[in-house]
C-alpha cells in the first residue's frame, strides 16, 4: 500500500449543502484519467491511445444518475489537464461534484491495453495520487447528513492511512444522521494484502446496511466460509445483523439475502449478450440495485434490475460509458418475461 508523497493536503474550503438540494446517495473515491488502446497490440508499438476517465465510485455515480438518483461524488484530483477532465466528464453526466483540486500532487492515471485479442492488460499510475491525499476535511458539511445512502468501496481504504480516515469519517456521519451505508468490497490485490483489506474494513462493517462482492471477495471478510460456498457467505455476513448481503456471479446472475429475519435467499439469472468490455459491469450492477432499493421494489426485482444493468455495461468499451439508461433495461428484459423497469 502506498501513502502520498509531499506535505500534507491543503485545505479545501466546503460551503454547507442545503437538505433541500441534496441528492439521494453520495459516494466518495478515486476517479482516474484512462489511456486505452483501441487496437490489439502492445503499448510498446501502438502509435496512439484513446483518454477517458474511470473509476468505481463515479462510475457508481454515473450509474445512479441514468437511472434517475441523483447522485454526487466526492474525490480529489491533481491541478492538471487530466484532472479538469475528469471533473467534465463526472459533471457532465449529472453527477454533483465536490473534487478539490491539490496543487501538490497529480490526478492518478490507468492505462488499459489489448496484447492480443482475448486478453487485456491494464497498468495503475495512482501512488502519491491527489484523491490518495483526500481526507475527512474533504467531506462537505452536511452532505452525507442529508442524502438517503452513503456508498463506499474496498478501494478506498487501501489508498493511504487518510484515505482509510476519509472513509471512517463519512461511515461515522452517516451512522450518526441515521443515513444507511452501502460497501462495494471491489478489491484490487495491486494496493493491498487480502488480510490488510479485511483488518481496514473490519472496523466498518458493523455499520454496514448493504454489502456487495463476487464470491471471492465476500470470502476476504468470512474467512471460515469456502468461496464456492455461495448461500454459505451470504447467511455467514448477514447472520445477527439487519444486513442485507448481495453476490455477484457475473453471467450466472446474482443472489442476495435481506438479512434481520429474512430466512430466503432470492436469486436471479444473468443475460446472454454480446460482450466487449466487463470493467465497470459491477458498478453498473450496483447502481441497479440501489436505484431499485430507493424506489422501494423488492429483493427478487432489485436482482433483475441490477443484473440487466451489469449485462448491458458489458456491451460498450469503457468503464462507465455502456450504464443504461431505464429504456434501455425494458428492452433488455423484454424478452425475458420480467416487468418493465422504467416508470
Amino acid at each position: 500500500m502506498s501513502s502520498p508523497a509531499g506535505p500534507p493536503a491543503p485545505a479545501v474550503p466546503q460551503q454547507p449543502v442545503p437538505a433541500g438540494s441534496a441528492p439521494w446517495v453520495v459516494t466518495l473515491g478515486e476517479t482516474m484519467a484512462l489511456m486505452r488502446s483501441a487496437a490489439v497490440g502492445s503499448l510498446a508499438h501502438l502509435s496512439s491511445v484513446d483518454i477517458a476517465l474511470g473509476g468505481a465510485e463515479s462510475n457508481l455515480a454515473i450509474g445512479l444518475r441514468r437511472l434517475g438518483v441523483p447522485s454526487a461524488w466526492v474525490s480529489r484530483v491533481g491541478d492538471d489537464p487530466l484532472g479538469t477532465r475528469v471533473i467534465r466528464e463526472v459533471r457532465g453526466e449529472g453527477v454533483e461534484v465536490h473534487c478539490g483540486i491539490d496543487p501538490e500532487r497529480p490526478t492518478g492515471l490507468m492505462v488499459k491495453s489489448r496484447p492480443s485479442a482475448t486478453t487485456t492488460r491494464v497498468d495503475y499510475y495512482r501512488a502519491g495520487s491527489a484523491a490518495s491525499a483526500i481526507r475527512p476535511d474533504d467531506l462537505p458539511v452536511g452532505l452525507i447528513e442529508h442524502a438517503r445512502l452513503l456508498h463506499l468501496s474496498g478501494i478506498t481504504p487501501l489508498l493511504s492511512e487518510s484515505a482509510h480516515a476519509t472513509n471512517a469519517a463519512a461511515v461515522q456521519r452517516a451512522v450518526a444522521a441515521g443515513v444507511p451505508v452501502s460497501l462495494d468490497v471491489n478489491y484490487r490485490s495491486r494496493l493491498g494484502s487480502r488480510e490488510r483489506l479485511a483488518e481496514l474494513l473490519g472496523d466498518m462493517l458493523e455499520h454496514v446496511d448493504i454489502l456487495f462482492g463476487g464470491p471471492e471477495e465476500l470470502s476476504i471478510l468470512a474467512p471460515a466460509v469456502a468461496e464456492d460456498d455461495h448461500r454459505g457467505l451470504l447467511r455467514a455476513l448477514s447472520a445477527g445483523s439487519r444486513r442485507e448481503v448481495v453476490i455477484k456471479l457475473g453471467a450466472d446472475g446474482a443472489a442476495a439475502l435481506a438479512g434481520g429475519d429474512a430466512t430466503e435467499i432470492a436469486e436471479a439469472p444473468g443475460h446472454e449478450v454480446d460482450v466487449v468490455d466487463t470493467v465497470g459491469a459491477g458498478d453498473a450492477f450496483v447502481a441497479g440495485y440501489l436505484s431499485a432499493r430507493l424506489e422501494g421494489l423488492d429483493v427478487p426485482a432489485r436482482l433483475t434490475r441490477a443484473n440487466a444493468c451489469g449485462a448491458l455495461a458489458c456491451t460498450t468499451p469503457g468503464d462507465w460509458e455502456g450504464s443504461p439508461h431505464l429504456r434501455d433495461l425494458d428492452t433488455l428484459l423484454a424478452g425475458t418475461g420480467a416487468d418493465p423497469v422504467s416508470r
